[in-house]
């Protein structure tokens, strides 16, 4: 069962205005990673459900935040069918994130009230998404569909609309800016706020400075919105 309600963790994305995305098959890794999250500031961390028996080491870990970071909210990210979000839910996730626009994981969501984070790729996914009851889209992937252009003419007729950008977003001032400038509510970073070489070193010192100083400069340009 999720230990965070759905309007919760709504708030707490938005609030945080960035989601870290990760995956890797080594659980003692992804602890250290959501510990350098945690030091750096965040409070919401999303595992993808990308490898072979991702659900096993996704269980680990959210058993561990639980004792280690009770206030972080860990969630699942690329789940594309209902099944694996039923299965995520029965393993105590507190969010689903899901790459595509399906209304059967939709249903599922609803039903435990788990936040849900959809992919879409046009203004009409968006808004059969919002129908459905997603309180955030995601457009993805967001370089690929239009890029912070495409935010912006999306929020012109459809102001109401939270939307997170995931997929060509990185820790880069420029790149940042450009993403809050058009109006996103958050965004979400993988790969690039996690260097190969960094985790390989175990540098997680160094992933936790750059993790705060990367909220740092989300927290300034999503306060600069006016």
């Amino acid at each position: 069962m999720a230990r965070f309600n759905r309007l919760q963790v709504y708030c707490t994305i938005i609030r945080t205005g960035m989601v870290p995305l990760f995956y890797n098959k080594d659980a003692e890794l992804c602890k250290q990673v959501i510990k350098a999250c945690y030091k750096g500031g965040l409070r919401v961390f999303e595992y993808t459900n990308r490898g072979d028996y991702a659900h096993e080491v996704f269980t680990e870990i959210n058993k561990w935040a639980t004792n280690e970071f009770p206030e972080m909210i860990i969630g699942v990210g690329s789940v594309v069918e209902s099944g694996t979000a039923s299965m995520y839910i029965q393993l105590g996730t507190n969010f689903i994130v899901s790459p595509i626009l399906n209304l059967e994981i939709a249903k599922v969501c609803n039903r435990r009230k788990i936040a849900w984070i959809p992919g879409c790729g046009t203004l009409s996914e968006i808004n059969t998404a919002e129908e459905s009851g997603a309180e955030i889209v995601k457009i993805f992937p967001a370089k690929e569909i239009g890029g912070p252009s495409f935010v912006k003419s999306i929020l012109g007729p459809c102001p109401w609309s939270s939307i997170m950008a995931s997929g060509g977003v990185s820790p880069e001032p420029e790149n940042l800016k450009s993403w809050f400038d058009a109006g996103v509510s958050c965004v979400g970073i993988g790969t690039q706020l996690f260097p190969k070489a960094v985790l390989e070193e175990k540098k997680f010192d160094e992933l936790a400075l750059k993790i705060k100083e990367t909220l740092e400069l989300v927290n300034k340009f999503k306060n600069q919105i006016t």
